[in-house]
């Protein structure tokens, strides 16, 4: 029989990076079922309202995290089943047992996270890095397998039947059944891929390659649509779609004008602060909320609000302009015409 060479031994030498990875994607289970309840949409720190942080610059999946989020009790079953996924995942990992299926799930995990929320991250790309690193991580497993440490080394020294099936092989660990002079190629074609995938992600989500680097997490930003006016009431979408994701928008003041700068209606922070809910209409479960001192915009979040103003019954047929000011000093313009007065 043939020796390995435990030194040469590529599932051997790949311990330190299984254990991690699968500490990894264990811990979110962790974290969300041990450490706090992190599964109950009525408990801030929800991960579906996370979930729906990766709404407005997601790449490719988007309609499904519209969907998600547009729908709460279908996001939330959706939620518990990828938290035990990401359960099961690590801690087969972590263990060695169908190391191979495993991975797959590693790779399936990490290529959500990086199009879902590839392009957050304030300081180092963080998101985009789980995610590419995830990805190269879950390939090489999948090429090596587990060794000596791990529950499918066991089981093949045990001799049990179905691990000299072919199916083992690909599901868990030992020699994978591909030709010799294949394999290299598998190696440099799934390397390139990879590869690939991480240079595109980085020039659509940074900017990484070429033009002009930025970065969406560092500042916020807010989209304003459909405004319009009715009887005393001006209504008007926004949607918050860049900026940090643990914190919202505070917004402190929103203006309504007309093209010559004249001042028509203004909403304070203590205006504000004080909007009841029936003011706001939510889209998703990031909701918008009046708080102790501005209206909060979470990363997300998009709603129709709705401003009564005696004032605007006696506007007449011209364009107007929705301005709205964060209290970091950044604001926002919507202009629409106004067509609706006779």
């Amino acid at each position: 029989m043939k020796t390995i060479n435990i030194k040469n031994d590529a599932s051997l030498l790949t311990l330190a990076l299984r254990l991690v990875v699968g500490w990894t994607y264990f811990s979110a289970f962790w974290r969300r079922t041990i450490l706090a309840d992190k599964l109950d949409p009525e408990i801030a720190g929800y991960i579906g309202e996370k979930f729906n942080h990766f709404l407005p610059n997601a790449l490719g999946i988007k309609p499904i995290i519209q969907y998600l989020v547009e729908n709460p009790d279908i996001l939330w079953i959706n939620m518990v089943i990828f938290t035990i996924i990401e359960g099961i995942v690590g801690l087969f990992i972590l263990f060695g047992l169908f190391t191979r299926l495993m991975s797959i799930g590693v790779f399936g995990l990490a290529m959500g996270i990086l199009l879902g929320s590839g392009w957050i991250g304030t300081t180092c790309l963080d998101e985009w890095q789980i995610g590419v690193l995830g990805l190269s991580t879950g390939f090489v497993l999948f090429l090596t397998g587990s060794g000596k440490y791990s529950f499918d080394n066991y089981l093949i020294r045990r001799n049990n039947g179905f691990t000299k099936k072919k199916w083992f092989a690909w599901l868990g660990s030992g020699t994978l059944p591909i030709k010799d002079s294949v394999f290299p190629k598998v190696v440099l074609i799934g390397s390139l891929f990879i590869l690939g995938i991480t240079l595109m992600t980085n020039q659509v989500f940074h900017g990484g390659l070429w033009g002009t680097l930025h970065n969406k997490s560092v500042k916020p930003k807010l989209e304003i649509t459909n405004g319009l006016i009715k009887d005393n009431t001006l209504s008007f979408d926004i949607f918050r779609t860049e900026g940090v994701d643990v914190y919202g928008s505070w917004v402190i003041n929103i203006q309504l004008l007309d093209t010559d700068n004249n001042l028509i209606m203004t909403y304070n922070q203590k205006d504000l602060s004080k909007l009841e809910p029936k003011n706001i209409s939510n889209f998703y479960v990031a909701k918008i909320k009046p708080g102790k001192h501005s209206l909060v915009v979470p990363l997300g979040a998009k709603a129709t609000l709705n401003l009564k103003n005696d004032k605007l019954k006696e506007l007449t047929n011209r364009e107007y302009i929705i301005k709205i000011t964060d209290i970091s000093g950044l604001n926002w313009q919507h202009n629409f015409t106004l067509t609706n007065k006779f």
